[in-house]
């Protein structure tokens, strides 16, 4: 169990730590950033952070590692091709529930 004063400590920190996160760049740049390149550098690092989070639990959510594969290639497809994210998510599901059904019955066996 963490004491009381042990978990206060570990929130000023975190909360110091995330304040500086936030702060750091409007201190540091009092103008406004004109640099493209730059700006499109930060404007895509949510998504990569996000992107490197998630991909692991993608693949390895399911029982086996071939459906979360597949998973994964369908969910990559049809957003490729443009589907809605609601179409995605269920034809993901429905490849990783269907590979599960074909690899638990050792028909690809």
């Amino acid at each position: 169990m963490i004491s009381f004063g042990a978990a206060g400590i570990m929130l000023a920190v975190m909360a110091i730590t995330t304040y500086l996160i936030r702060v750091t760049p409007m201190a540091l740049f009092h103008r406004k950033i004109e640099n493209r390149w730059f700006k499109d550098f930060m404007f895509y690092i949510p998504f990569c952070v996000l992107s490197a989070m998630t991909f692991p639990d993608v693949i390895y959510s399911t029982r086996s590692l071939t459906s979360g594969i597949v998973a994964t290639v369908v969910a990559l497809i049809m957003s490729w091709r443009k589907r809605d994210l609601l179409v995605v998510a269920i034809g993901a599901v429905a490849a990783a529930v269907l590979t599960e059904l074909i690899v638990g019955s050792n028909i690809l066996h």
